[in-house]
């Protein structure tokens, strides 16, 4: 049977994904020389990115071609959206059917284990610093608005102009002069050249400024801010076409069920499972664990699809498709060396036994 939990967050200027944080406990007599950990379970981030862009028309659209040969200025003022990268990212939350309690002998030297937050383990004997994690890595910056019009470049001629038709004009003039006077400087040819190159630097910053706007008067412009879209998935099984979310040009994202957008799917098929054990084997296997638990996750591939079009195509470890084992107690109870055990804190996997 397919089990499946869908959570969409709201969409968010930023993707809002807090440092890993990491707790070290000690095994010590008031605690019965025990360490209470969970192991965790695969939740699958579906990361969107969501680009609004919102285009405004200058007042002289009309004569763009004709005084800058500028073909396909925005005709009219609009806001459309485009679906950019899709990220997966791999998370493991708590798993509060399989938590458990490790127990040291009293004689273990000194020992203890880094859990997250959320208590999943992190390392046994070991310091762990938590690494940049794949949210962090995520995040981008987002873009701001910018001004069509800038009064700064209306001039007292401009303002005079009584027609559209004048005005425009009068602006393509400005623009023209502005680059005559841009390259007058840079030859040397200007009768005020500035002192320094600090100084020239920044006329020639102002005078592009200058150009930039009022050519803005023509073109028109669009500017671009992106967002971002959560979808948290905890597969249980394969997945055909489930429905993740809806795009819109026009609205962006939307619901699962809202049929105005265009459906974007996700296929998740295993491709590494553990075999399925009856109720009697699993609780025989239950008994049988001593020590520290762990998981060996299986592996699944994934794809997500619009309109027949791959947004992303990959694999991921998923601890719902794979095993647990555990390691034997005997191993941390060697005083002259203990052992180290680090763990992935996101699949609950061995990452590396030092002995």
């Amino acid at each position: 049977m397919k089990n499946l939990i869908i959570i969409a967050s709201l969409l968010v200027s930023l993707p809002i994904f807090s440092q890993t944080k990491v707790t070290k406990k000690i095994a010590t007599k008031a605690n019965n020389f025990g360490i209470t950990y969970s192991l965790p379970k695969t939740s699958l981030i579906v990361n969107a990115e969501i680009t609004k862009v919102t285009c405004k028309a200058g007042p002289y659209y009309r004569y763009a071609e004709k005084y800058l040969g500028v073909k396909d200025p925005v005709k009219e003022d609009k806001v459309y959206y485009k679906l950019g990268k899709i990220d997966l990212i791999n998370k493991g939350i708590p798993d509060t059917e399989n938590t458990y309690i490790v127990e040291f002998k009293a004689g273990t030297v000194a020992p203890y284990a880094y859990l997250t937050e959320e208590g999943l383990l992190c390392s046994i004997n070991a310091d762990y610093t938590p690494p940049e994690s794949e949210h962090e890595m995520a995040q981008k910056g987002k873009t701001g608005p910018v001004a069509v019009e800038d009064i700064s470049v209306f001039s007292e001629e401009l303002l005079m102009a009584g027609s559209t038709a004048k005005q425009a004009e009068v602006a393509a003039k400005q623009i023209y002069r502005i680059r005559e006077s841009r390259m007058n400087i840079l030859t040397g040819e200007a009768d005020n050249t500035p002192p320094d190159g600090q100084a020239m630097k920044l006329v020639i910053e102002q005078l592009e400024q200058q150009e930039q706007a009022l050519t803005n008067l023509f073109t028109g412009i669009c500017t671009k801010e992106t967002d971002y879209y959560d979808v948290d998935i905890i597969p249980y099984d394969d997945l055909e076409r489930e429905v993740l979310f809806r795009f819109s040009d026009l609205l962006g994202i939307v619901p699962a069920d809202d049929l105005g957008g265009t459906p974007v799917y996700m296929n998740l098929k295993a491709i590494e499972r553990a075999p399925v054990l009856d109720p009697k084997e699993e609780a025989k296997k239950e008994k049988s664990f001593k020590g520290i638990i762990y998981n060996i996750p299986g592996k699944a591939a994934i794809e997500i699809s619009m309109n027949k079009n791959t947004l992303f195509k990959g694999e991921a470890q998923i601890v719902q498709f794979g095993s647990r084992e555990s390691l034997a107690p005997v191993m941390f109870e060697d005083k002259k060396a203990p052992v180290k055990v680090y763990f992935y804190p996101e699949t609950g996997a061995i990452k590396q036994i030092i002995q």
